[in-house]
């Protein structure tokens, strides 16, 4: 499988879509027929840091996010950036920079030691294939609807969401915490996004 990202990655305008997958074994398939190659299956923990919700305040966000491959194979981690979100078009849009970590455990230590600490974790089992210049994730959450994420430039966007056997007025440019208020007014159960 291939690296998700450079170790490296400059400053991008990410762009995104989400939307809920009801049945994610027919969204396999459509992506098999489509061509889309996996990149990665496995865990994806994501931990965010704030100081005195400074971040918070402005909107923005630092996360460290592990990635746990499925194969074995070893861990490893991306330290991101992430600016006030926006809308364009029908695509939700940051500002981001992100770089690969080797061991996500000292990393956090760092953060630790310059005054930031966890608000908020969030453990989800993913899937993340290419599709064209499109990244789809489908993420199983520990008690949420499963959800897939659709990034990049919006002609390569609606390529994707074209194969995935979802109408495209089921995406949309909204962030987590959307889904999870759908989820619990649509079930009446609190959603679990951390174990």
């Amino acid at each position: 499988m291939s690296r998700l990202l450079p170790p490296w990655a400059p400053p991008t305008d990410e762009l995104e879509v989400k939307a809920r997958v009801d049945d994610p074994d027919r969204l396999r398939a459509a992506l098999a027929r489509a061509g889309a190659t996996l990149d990665f299956r496995g865990d994806m923990i994501d931990r965010r840091f704030d100081r005195g919700r400074t971040l918070a305040q402005r909107d923005e966000v630092l996360r460290l996010r592990e990635f746990r491959p499925a194969d074995g194979t070893p861990a490893y981690g991306v330290l991101g950036w992430k600016g006030p979100p926006s809308q364009r078009g029908a695509y939700r849009h940051r500002a981001e920079v992100e770089a690969r970590v080797a061991t996500p455990d000292p990393m956090v230590t760092i953060l630790e030691q310059l005054g930031f600490a966890v608000s908020m974790r969030i453990d989800r089992r993913v899937e993340v294939y290419r599709l064209g210049q499109a990244v789809l994730r489908v993420e199983w959450y520990p008690e949420m609807d499963v959800l897939l994420e659709v990034e990049g430039e919006p002609s390569a966007i609606d390529r994707a969401i074209a194969a995935t056997d979802i109408a495209r007025d089921c995406f949309l440019p909204e962030s987590l915490p959307y889904f999870v208020a759908q989820y619990e007014k649509r079930t009446g159960q609190a959603a679990l996004l951390a174990r």
